[in-house]
């Protein structure tokens, strides 16, 4: 289904769309998919569940469990927002601390200092390339399992992709799916 957003063309399978009200062809200010990972392709409205019954101690388990094979996308128009790159370099250097730590896969990992808009996450890439790939990713607490989530711009818009952190040990793979993920959305760069 076409779709415009930052008057950037897209072509989006509608089974991807996560909000009912954003399945319609034309201009969206935002739209919102799911792919399950690593098809990229509009997951199966099957969900096997078993018997248990959902109670919050097992609830948030559950759901990251069944989350921990999707990629979620968020594409939104470039109106006021720095693009990606210009905050990796403007922005998010202010609020770091001095020193990375060394990450899985030869990435490293920057926390970012308490007290600043980014507390709580780290700032993770390849040590000897930032803008090759980054994400900023959010620490495991209790059963909720920590989050990254990664950027890039696209002409007038911005593509942002969700994933598990555990996916960072395979940080080459996750960049190579945003990259067919971007060229599978985008109809006339095929």
């Amino acid at each position: 289904m076409p779709v415009t957003v930052g008057g950037v063309l897209f072509e989006v399978p509608p089974a991807a769309i996560r909000a009912k009200l954003q399945r319609h062809p034309g201009q969206h200010e935002r739209i919102d998919l799911v792919f399950s990972w690593p098809e990229l392709t509009p997951p199966s409205k099957q969900a096997v569940r078993d018997n248990r019954p959902i109670d919050e101690e097992n609830a948030t388990a559950a759901l990251a469990e069944a989350e921990n094979d999707r990629l979620f996308v968020s594409i939104v128009g470039l109106t006021s927002v720095l693009p990606p790159l210009e905050r990796l370099r403007a922005i998010y250097p202010r609020f770091l601390a001095p020193q990375p730590d060394a990450g899985p896969e030869g990435l490293a990992v920057l926390p970012f200092r308490s007290g600043t808009p980014y507390d709580g996450e780290d700032l993770v890439y390849p040590a000897g390339n930032p803008e090759q790939f980054f994400a900023r990713c959010t620490h495991r607490a209790g059963a909720v399992p920590g989050t990254c989530t990664s950027e890039r711009t696209l002409e007038g818009s911005q593509i942002t992709i969700r994933f598990p952190r555990d996916w960072l040990s395979d940080w080459r793979i996750v960049a190579a799916g945003f990259d067919r993920l971007t060229t599978q959305l985008r109809p006339e760069k095929r």
